[in-house]
């Protein structure tokens, strides 16, 4: 077998065997076959595509290339969830707390924000002391005490995704759908992850700006479950404006605590709640959609919800004062309130535009080298279809350098458009 011949397969549109694929994955992950052969292939799935059952025995096979966790040790059903990223999503920080105080033990390995979408550790970061670096029996141990972990991944999971994602981000080849799934999916399986439940996000802010390319990687995700043996379920959900009003590092965790506490945005709240029920039915602790939700919405009633938040802080070395008092987060020195130039309704709040101001701002990274300052961001006063007034607060600016916040005022202000005729609102899941 030789990599140049399933390379030729490839480029014409023939279906490679279980045993091409993994002979070309080892290969490449053990250093035999070089990046120009590995970025040929990866141009060819590219142009040409692969069926579901290439990409899971390519999914399989990236799992395989590297350590696999397993957690039956630790806990009857291993649930994970994943989103595809976006502007203001800080679902997770909302979503394990309240799906673990329903008596379902979620553990979850999460990753930094790179570009416009923010990334999960970097928020939990902005606590002071929160590790997210345990190791993989500190992870279990901690799974089947707390019934919760959110930490970074330790492991060696799935090195193939790694270096293939190095190559295909300098080859023009991100963008191929059986390539993304198989990037996802290959972590999840090497996670131990038995039932995945997928928030696939669409829209200006989404990786996956149109609702048919979002159906087509949710589709394929979901056959790669089943194929892998996975109970796999995608919700697809709306990214053409941030979710919630936070987005920055600190800003985030503070909305995400107020919504354990029962306040928060509502958009936020309906989407966490909707999120949860799923994870709940999936994990088998509610019979239905409906009775998760009743769970879901009696977590954050009773206070459990917040108290597992608690734990999860307290567990991982974060100083849990500051889930107690969010007010004890430190500010950015200057925020300015910048007002609407218009009467009229919101007709877009262009997400990515949005995201990529945050960074500017120092809340993300456009390289991975970046420092992040967890105090700046945006807070973000409205939604599409809403009413506004001229000389109402359209949105605030939380920043540490005013020249940078001159420039993240005029991107935030050109990302909201205006019409004069009234504007539906944007739903938060798509069918």
């Amino acid at each position: 077998m030789r990599a140049v011949d399933i390379i030729i397969k490839k480029r014409d549109k023939g279906e490679l065997t279980r045993e091409e694929i993994e002979f070309f994955i080892n290969g490449f992950v053990s250093g035999d076959m070089p990046d120009y052969q590995a970025s040929a292939f990866a141009m060819a799935v590219l142009l040409n595509g692969m069926t579901p059952r290439e990409t899971t025995d390519l999914t399989l096979a990236m799992a395989h290339s590297g350590q696999m966790l397993d957690l039956s040790d630790v806990v009857d059903l291993a649930v994970d969830k994943h989103s595809s990223g976006g502007v203001g999503d800080k679902t997770s920080l909302a979503v394990l707390p309240i799906v673990a105080a329903c008596g379902l033990p979620v553990g979850k390995m999460s990753g930094r924000g790179l570009g416009f979408s923010g990334g999960t550790l970097d928020k939990l970061e902005s606590i002071p002391g929160y590790r997210v670096d345990l190791t993989t029996d500190e992870f279990k141990k901690q799974l089947k005490e707390k019934g919760i972990v959110l930490t970074g991944q330790s492991l060696d999971l799935a090195p193939a995704d790694g270096k293939l994602y190095a190559l295909r981000d300098v080859t023009g080849t991100v963008q191929s759908i059986p390539l993304i799934a198989s990037s996802i999916m290959c972590k999840k399986l090497a996670a131990g992850a038995q039932a995945i439940l997928l928030d696939v996000k669409t829209g200006l802010g989404a990786f996956m700006e149109t609702l048919d390319e979002a159906r087509q990687l949710a589709a394929l995700m979901v056959d790669i479950g089943k194929l892998a043996g996975r109970e796999v379920v995608a919700l697809l959900s709306d990214m053409n404006q941030p979710l919630g009003n936070a987005v920055g590092n600190s800003l985030e965790v503070i909305e995400a605590i107020e919504t354990l506490k029962g306040g928060g945005p509502e958009d936020f709240r309906e989407h966490c709640l909707h999120v949860s029920a799923h994870i709940l039915v999936l994990g088998k602790r509610a019979q239905d959609l409906s009775r998760g939700r009743a769970m879901a919405e009696e977590s954050i009633a009773d206070g459990s919800a917040l108290e597992k938040f608690r734990v999860l802080v307290q567990a991982q070395g974060g100083d849990v004062s500051y889930v107690d008092d969010p007010y004890k987060f430190p500010g950015a020195e200057h925020i300015e309130a910048v007002e609407s130039p218009r009467d009229g309704y919101l007709a877009q709040i262009q997400a990515r535009s949005v995201g990529e101001a945050a960074v500017t701002l120092g809340a993300g990274r456009a390289k991975k080298s970046d420092h992040i300052d967890h105090a700046v961001g945006l807070i973000i006063h409205h939604k599409v279809g809403d009413k506004v007034n001229k000389g109402e607060p359209l949105f605030t600016i939380h920043a540490n350098d005013e020249s940078k916040l001159a420039e993240a005022r005029e991107a935030v202000l050109a990302a909201h458009a205006f019409g004069d005729d009234q504007v539906a609102p944007l739903p938060l899941f798509y069918n």
